[in-house]
């Protein structure tokens, strides 16, 4: 068997799309074009929307660039490699770094679809977001099929509406929505909502397989250590949002309500989990009696939604949670710890920490003492089977 897997190929479940300029004029009614999602030129390119401007920042489209060029100045698109915006020519960067598929986030609408939330005409908003969703299954992938894994985006502000709008992309082919990785930051209920604000959804997340997609970043907050931190420190701490998603979501109940929700944890990396797995077994060991009793601590209590003598915290990870990894060495050293059917690789493409063009070579290099079978899962067959994709078949290279 291990003779057959191509190893030569990845999929990434972390990549970025820069909307084109004319996605939401070419798709809202010829009335509403001034006040959808625009482009101007104004002393350089800016998105104009609901009052609001928005320049491209430089760090969101580096692919091309070295290291010492990156810039958060505005960029314009045309100094922009054209596969951060158009999906043929990003086709032919993933041949070129080794990578068969792709899932791509929004740029613009922020990570989950904030920027129609935000805005003071909702109704106007959920009709951009509809727009977003069939650009990206009609145009982005629909360019070139089996290149890459449809998103969507949910009106986080209204769940009975998500429930609409999942359906109708479940229908289009679409196998996982952008949620949120903190929405109590955006000013929504949090998931453990005592008015169960999120069931419509999770509930229909379950029923149509559809995996929740968690960006870092996605609760528009930046983790300070101190209010005066340094940027980089604040930074290269930002992973802590991803754990704390994580051990918010194992400790929720949901999973035991919504036995068939799964949930993927993007561009958080992978080398912390074994640790928090850890620590969250050994606070259920020393903690569960007087949480069990419903005792107070400060303002802290138990979950009602949560069994503590059946909590069984590996078992919830390796059911229902998928961590993600550029370049984490520590991580795939952990590899037993953390599963082999848990981790898939991304590249960032076109964002500062893509590895492109090299980004074959990057996780080979991680994972080549691992077994071909577990490579073949780390590179893609998780990613297949967690968003029930299959790809077009790798492409033949002039230079193979």
């Amino acid at each position: 068997m291990a003779a057959d897997l191509n190893l030569d190929w990845l999929i990434s479940v972390d990549d970025h799309v820069l909307e084109p300029p004319n996605l939401w004029v070419d798709r809202v009614p010829a009335k509403d074009r001034d006040r959808a999602p625009h482009m101007i030129e104004d002393g350089g390119e800016i998105w104009v929307y609901d009052g609001k401007r928005f320049p491209t920042s430089g760090l969101s489209a580096v692919a091309g660039k070295s290291k010492e060029e990156f810039s958060p100045e505005p960029v314009p698109y045309s100094e922009m490699r054209p596969g951060c915006y158009d999906s043929a020519a990003r086709v032919e960067d993933m041949d070129r770094a080794g990578i068969l598929a792709s899932l791509c986030f929004p740029t613009l609408t922020r990570f989950c679809g904030q920027l129609f939330m935000d805005a003071s005409d909702r109704e106007f908003g959920f009709t951009c977001l509809q727009a977003w969703n069939d650009w990206m299954v009609e145009d982005w992938c629909g360019a070139a099929p089996g290149r890459y894994i449809p998103m969507m985006l949910i009106p986080m502000w209204d769940p009975q509406l998500a429930v609409k709008e999942m359906h109708r992309m479940a229908a289009k082919g679409v196998t996982t929505f952008a949620f949120s990785e903190e929405p109590s930051k955006l000013g929504l209920p949090s998931i453990h909502d005592k008015n169960r604000y999120w069931d419509p959804v999770f509930a229909t997340a379950n029923e149509l397989g559809l995996v929740a997609s968690m960006h870092v970043g996605s609760s528009s907050n930046v983790p300070k250590i101190a209010d005066d931190a340094p940027f980089m420190a604040n930074l290269a701490w930002g992973a802590i949002r991803t754990a704390g998603a994580m051990l918010s979501w194992v400790f929720s109940g949901h999973f035991s309500r919504f036995p068939n929700l799964k949930i993927a944890l993007s561009e958080g990396e992978i080398g912390w989990m074994p640790y928090f797995l850890e620590r969250a077994e050994q606070v259920v060991d020393k903690q569960r009696y007087w949480v069990a009793r419903g005792a107070r601590f400060m303002d802290y209590a138990g979950s009602d939604d949560v069994d503590m003598d059946t909590l069984r915290i590996r078992e919830i990870f390796r059911e229902h949670v998928f961590g993600c990894f550029i370049d984490d060495h520590h991580g795939i050293a952990s590899i037993e710890e953390i599963g082999e059917d848990n981790i898939m690789c991304e590249t960032d493409y076109p964002h500062t920490d893509s590895t492109w063009p090299n980004c074959i070579d990057v996780v080979k290099k991680q994972i080549d003492h691992l077994s071909p079978e577990v490579q073949y899962k780390l590179l893609r067959g998780n990613a297949e089977r967690l968003y029930r994709f299959t790809p077009a078949a790798p492409p033949v290279l002039a230079n193979a």
